[in-house]
């Protein structure tokens, strides 16, 4: 396991790349909460892409399986996430807001192929959070603009890293947005401490505990396979009858409504559904007591009692 907080990247920073007059125009209320989510899930990123470029030789890259320059493309999407750092920065700054500072991370890879997986993980949950943050900029086409060609960048970063660990680069036509709630809780199984955390819900943990490695990570999974979840009921907040049925939403694609699942209880705060058929790429699986018609927002606002958790398909 690697506990770290800020480590500087050992090659250089790309020059920041502010072309768009962000600065000139106030924030609303609005633009600041997305882009301080973004800020922190930056911060994320880069803390976790420096540590793979750090950590790792290129001949234990090489030794792992990956082709020469891997790591070389880690130091480079690094100094990526460092860039867009910068820009948040300034344009948070410039409207006499505080930036957010870099939290203390654990990051659960202890080789190159599971810093890999760990980084298809970690991606999926940025681009999810920039998809979803779009709606907060809708009074404002230049940080719109912005926001988009990071996320272009992001999708570009995920792509290259599946396909070096022998997975689809493309392997949904839709991507998933996440609401901020569950971009930022899913952001929280990697922090262990934050001096300034954002102003957003922490809920109850819903943990993936099958199929799942020793190193917290989850392979592809195909469909019709067993999820195994855990919970603790004493953590909810809302009270529930033991014996209620309870369901697992899958979120997963835009273009398509949540799939719920209702669980097999295996005991006090476990429990088990199959992965439907339709479900690709990345899903991220949160519990409830609906058995369906609700909207990701809607889990969001009433619906969930615990998670997200992310499942990784294909």
């Amino acid at each position: 396991m690697k506990l770290l907080s800020f480590l500087p990247l050992a090659i250089g920073v790309l020059p920041l790349v502010a072309s768009v007059p962000l600065t000139k125009r106030a924030l609303s209320a609005s633009d600041q909460s997305v882009l301080e989510l973004a800020l922190y899930l930056e911060h994320l990123e880069h803390a976790m892409y420096s540590s793979g470029f750090q950590n790792f030789t290129e001949q234990q890259y090489e030794s792992a399986g990956f082709p020469p320059g891997f790591r070389d493309n880690v130091g480079v999407i690094a100094s990526h996430e460092q860039t867009h750092i910068d820009l948040l920065t300034t344009v948070l700054t410039s409207n006499g807001i505080t930036p957010i500072p870099t939290c203390q991370y654990k990051f659960p890879f202890t080789d190159p192929k599971s810093f890999a997986a760990l980084a298809n993980m970690v991606s999926t949950v940025g681009i999810g959070a920039y998809i979803g943050g779009a709606t907060g900029f809708s009074d404002n086409e230049q940080l719109l603009t912005a926001a988009g060609s990071i996320l272009a960048v992001e999708a570009r970063h995920d792509a290259y890293v599946r396909t070096e660990i022998g997975a689809s680069p493309f392997p949904t036509a839709f991507d998933t947005a996440l609401t901020p709630v569950f971009a930022y809780n899913l952001a929280q199984m990697f922090i262990v401490s934050c001096p300034q955390p954002l102003p957003i819900i922490v809920l109850p943990k819903l943990n993936l505990t099958s199929p799942m490695p020793p190193q917290n990570l989850q392979p592809p999974v195909a469909a019709g396979t067993t999820l195994s979840f855990a919970w603790d009921p004493s953590k909810f907040f809302v009270s529930v009858d033991p014996n209620a049925p309870l369901y697992i939403a899958l979120i997963n694609q835009d273009v398509q409504a949540p799939i719920f699942q209702e669980v097999t209880k295996t005991g006090s705060g476990t429990g088990t559904v199959p992965l439907p058929a339709n479900i690709t790429g990345v899903a991220f699986a949160v519990l409830t007591t609906f058995s369906g018609g609700l909207t990701e927002a809607q889990l969001t606002q009433y619906g969930t009692l615990a998670g997200p958790a992310e499942v990784a398909v294909s």
